[in-house]
């Protein structure tokens, strides 16, 4: 083996000064055929044959080749980690390094993509932001155990494009009103909002792709960016690397927060802890190209950022007609509203965690909203027994087996079962009711429990204590305390043996003469 300093010299002396091969060979002290094999090849450098060397992981790389074969076939979202695999190779027996698996790896993709021919099949520009310039938006799928019950989840990610701060939160749909709600919470975090939004052409932003950036954008996305005063950018059509921060930051949330995520009773406190998480993670973070992590050029930025107005009112209204029985139809469900408004048409204004019902210019009523993917369960029916009241009044009876007024609360089904016992109790217990609708109910509810405490279950009575309680007086008089000079020396016993010395000194006395009254002729 010669190096590329003596090769260099051989080549000289017999291509420059033209010297026998026998004369290099007395020189060099190589023999003749080295000679003429390195001038025949006509090479500059010498070139040896690539050193293999043995590997712990020799004897794995058939099973991890078809472990990553497998992998690449199936979704982004389910592949396996190389950590994980690694993982899974230890528990075989193999006792080498996580590197070697990566460098096993990084070998086994490139020869792939050699394969498929398509390295070199596109040329990009990198991007650099300015503080307070731009964030960028992206929808992904995750799984998370909600209530003891896997569930699928459609998460929103917002990522800073200078600081890179970071923030996700979980919704059961991909709706308008989840993705104003969204915008709210994520901006609230941020604590400002950039000048410029970034987007992919979803159906919940634009009704319409046309020719180049001309975009048909939906009225109720375009009122939101109205609000928050920045400006929109959709990104062309199967781009992803033109918002390539939050697309990589979906990936990376699948293994800095979905592999680790514990298990939560509710969806709120898994967005609790994610918000939370989403945090943490920015001072353990290092930005990469400016000094510091991300919460420290975060810091930076949050000046230029416009202050966060007043939260966007992001609903989604519908038209719906109210039933008979008082209730309206959302997603399978049926909710309640105040029984004046039946067989009418009210607004129905649908937010991510309520529903508001309003009609002639007021709010009616306000739910909860419930969200059930499942198609094998029947809907559920959210009443509100306050709104049944006037019915009741028309139909007393109504009261035994109304399903609302199953929902009552405690202290008036005790007042309820006493009350039905005894002759009109159906249209006492209704009036009792309706007092909620002139007073505070907890004051109601009050007055009923120290009825019953009194041991008096009465309209009348319960309207009294009622009346005491709002007007600040005490239910129960106070004890009288009378002067000292207005006290009793020998206060008087109840003693019935005093009526018969009564009866014995009356009839000691002597009879009483009634005079004959004549009258005048």
């Amino acid at each position: 083996m010669i190096d590329v300093a003596t090769l260099s010299v051989i080549r000289r002396w017999a291509l420059r000064e033209q010297l026998s091969i026998r004369e290099i060979a007395r020189r060099t002290g190589l023999s003749r055929n080295t000679i003429r094999k390195y001038l025949r090849e006509g090479e500059a450098a010498p070139s040896y044959a690539k050193r293999v060397s043995p590997s712990k992981l020799d004897a794995y790389a058939e099973k991890l080749g078809a472990w990553l074969k497998s992998e690449a076939s199936r979704s982004r979202k389910q592949r396996r980690t190389l950590k994980q695999m690694h993982a899974d190779l230890a528990a075989l027996g193999y006792q080498g390094s996580y590197n070697r698996v990566a460098a096993f790896a990084r070998a086994w993709h490139a020869h792939r993509h050699e394969v498929e021919q398509t390295t070199g099949r596109g040329t990009f520009v990198p991007l650099a932001f300015g503080p307070g310039e731009a964030f960028q938006f992206d929808w992904s799928e995750d799984w998370a155990v909600i209530g003891g019950e896997r569930t699928k989840l459609q998460v929103a990610h917002f990522k800073l494009s200078h600081s890179r701060a970071f923030f996700v939160r979980a919704y059961p749909l991909q709706t308008h009103e989840m993705l104003f709600d969204a915008h709210n919470r994520a901006f609230e975090v941020f604590g400002g909002v950039p000048r410029r939004g970034i987007y992919d052409n979803m159906k919940t932003a634009v009704d319409r792709v046309r020719r180049g950036k001309e975009r048909d954008v939906n009225a109720r996305f375009s009122a939101m960016v109205s609000h928050y005063l920045f400006e929109a950018e959709f990104c062309n059509p199967a781009s992803g690397w033109e918002k390539g921060q939050v697309e990589k930051n979906v990936r990376d949330a699948r293994h800095r927060l979905w592999q680790s995520v514990p298990a939560f009773a509710t969806l709120p406190l898994l967005n609790e802890w994610l918000e939370r998480r989403c945090k943490t993670l920015w001072s353990e973070i290092t930005h990469g190209k400016l000094p510091g992590t991300l919460a420290d050029v975060w810091a930076q930025e949050r000046p230029l950022l416009m202050p966060v107005p007043r939260p966007f009112d992001g609903f989604v209204e519908h038209t719906k007609r109210v039933s008979p029985t008082c209730l309206v139809h959302f997603e399978r469900n049926r909710y309640s509203v105040p029984a004046s408004y039946a067989n009418r048409p009210v607004s129905l204004r649908v937010y991510a965690d309520r529903l508001v019902v309003a009609a002639e210019g007021q709010l009616l009523c306000e739910h909860t909203r419930i969200i059930d993917r499942r198609h094998d369960t029947a809907g559920q029916t959210v009443y509100d027994w306050r709104h049944y009241l006037a019915v009741l009044q028309r139909k007393p009876g109504a009261l035994r087996n109304g399903a609302p007024f199953s929902e009552l609360p405690q202290g008036f089904r005790r007042l309820q079962s006493v009350l039905l016992r005894q002759p009109g109790g159906d249209r006492e217990m209704v009036e009792i009711l309706a007092l909620v609708l002139h007073h505070d109910e907890q004051a109601v509810l009050t007055a009923v429990e120290l009825a019953l405490e009194a041991g008096v279950a009465s309209k009348t009575h319960v309207l009294n204590v009622l009346h005491r309680l709002l007007d600040g007086k005490p239910v129960a008089p106070a004890p009288v305390t009378a002067p000292q000079a207005l006290r009793l020396a020998n206060e008087p016993q109840a003693n019935v043996l005093r009526y018969d010395a009564l009866r014995g000194r009356v009839t000691a006395v002597d009879p009483i003469i009634i005079p004959e009254v004549r009258h005048a002729p």
